[in-house]
């Protein structure tokens, strides 16, 4: 046999390889294997704990003659093999059935001859539908799905939301035995629920890449790790409903605005607003994605909902290839509409951004400055920070100060306090020159 030649005797993969293809497939596989185990066996913990026993036959298995052709059909197939010998095990031993039973009586009470494959697109869908709950806080359903549906471990998630890890598992199991507890069934709701849960998935897969984008704790400006996660929700959730077009939105706006991550810092890590970004950084290829999605939802001829209208309003930027070419009188109006369909403080907090790039900083001033009396906006750092930039824009320094000392204060990422102590130092500094080095009481 040459050097060239094909070795006949191929050897399984190292075992440090191989950990690292099994952590990739778990977090793709994974969700795909619980959402066909929840099918057969109707119980969350059931499903999870066998697709668990699926991962270590694999590794046992692998190691010893290598990764299979197609590792995810694999799993599959085993998974079902597993969830075939639960059962009769279940139907000879009644023990472990009563368990389980007392939590889906109804979904359990089929035979295995009754057990079919069924779609996986809708087997995924009613995970999802099932982790992202309305029965459930908000902060249950971003943890269930990162696990569930990204794969993630309990320690990744509780990284991810910079908590406890102890914290984190306790909210997972809480969130499983409310599930539980109101009998909440794995599958698809009806066509009469399904629009209005698609709406509270959609907000989870958001909620996520916000936090990812404008991280509200720590020391880092964003979380690239969950903005991936996000992306890779958002990409899921739409191939699952190609149809719908606010979910096409939601996938346009989230790869639009992640397509600025890698400009969004400079070289010691300090945040870059938007209008100093270095736009030949931005990600092309995420861009060109994002329009496509939103040439689709024309093409669908659906109705513009909020994720639709941000996306549009995310592709201004996009097509501007420097900060002057942005049509500011457009995301204006674009707002404008927003505003009238989904009306809220922060969609006005960012109306009077807007404004006040197409218009003037005083025009924008008339818009945020209503906003301090609105009582959900207490303690938001985010517009004592636009409020601030409006009144230095405006001339007013000293005003600008006490906006940015306010705004530094109320934020708990560290990297944001420091961006907004430095630009009060700036305007005291601005505001000292203009007085002639005199003192002032807004200082």
């Amino acid at each position: 046999m040459t050097a060239h030649d094909p070795d006949p005797f191929p050897r399984p993969p190292s075992e440090d390889a191989l950990d690292q293809r099994l952590a990739a497939l778990w977090r793709v596989e994974s969700p795909r294997v619980i959402a066909r185990l929840m099918r057969q066996v109707g119980d969350l913990d059931t499903a999870e704990e066998l697709a668990q026993d699926v991962f270590v036959a694999a590794i046992e298995r692998w190691r010893a003659e290598g990764v299979p052709d197609n590792p995810g059909a694999w799993l599959t197939t085993t998974a079902r093999y597993l969830a075939i010998d639960r059962i009769r095990r279940r139907d000879t031993g009644r023990g472990k059935y009563q368990l389980v039973a007392a939590s889906q009586p109804q979904t359990l009470e089929h035979s295995i001859d009754e057990i079919v494959d069924g779609d996986l697109a809708d087997d995924l869908l009613g995970l999802i539908f099932m982790a992202c709950h309305p029965i459930l806080s908000p902060d249950a359903r971003s943890a269930l799905t990162l696990k569930l549906v990204c794969g993630l471990g309990t320690d990744d998630v509780a990284r991810a939301f910079l908590a406890p890890a102890p914290t984190i598992a306790q909210r997972i199991v809480r969130a499983k035995r409310t599930l539980a507890a109101a009998k909440v069934r794995f599958e698809l709701p009806p066509e009469s629920e399904r629009h209005a849960r698609l709406d509270a998935v959609r907000e989870v897969v958001y909620l996520v890449f916000n936090e990812g984008y404008s991280a509200t704790s720590g020391d880092q400006w964003f979380r690239g790790d969950l903005c991936a996660e996000a992306l890779r929700l958002g990409r899921m959730l739409a191939a699952l409903t190609p149809l719908d077009t606010e979910t096409l939105g939601l996938l346009a706006l989230i790869e639009l605005q992640a397509s600025r991550l890698r400009a969004r810092t400079g070289p010691d890590g300090e945040p870059v607003l938007l209008l100093d970004q270095d736009r030949r950084r931005w990600d092309r290829l995420l861009i060109r994605r994002g329009l496509a999605h939103l040439d689709r939802i024309e093409q669908l001829g659906g109705t513009v909902g909020p994720y639709a209208l941000q996306a549009a309003i995310a592709a201004c930027h996009a097509r501007a290839t420097t900060p002057e070419e942005t049509d500011w009188e457009r995301i204006t109006a674009l707002y404008d509409g927003l505003a009238a369909i989904n009306p809220s403080p922060v969609v006005e907090l960012n109306r009077g951004v807007a404004a006040a790039q197409a218009f003037g900083p005083r025009v924008g001033l008339d818009i945020v400055l209503p906003l301090f009396d609105v009582p959900s906006m207490t303690g938001y750092h985010l517009i004592d920070a636009v409020a601030g930039d409006l009144w230095c824009r405006s001339g007013e320094h000293g005003r600008a100060r006490e906006h940015f000392l306010r705004a530094a204060s109320m934020t708990g990422n560290e990297v944001e306090r420091r961006t907004m102590q430095r630009r009060a130092a700036e305007c005291a500094a601005r505001h000292r020159v203009e007085n002639g080095g005199a003192g002032s009481s807004s200082q």
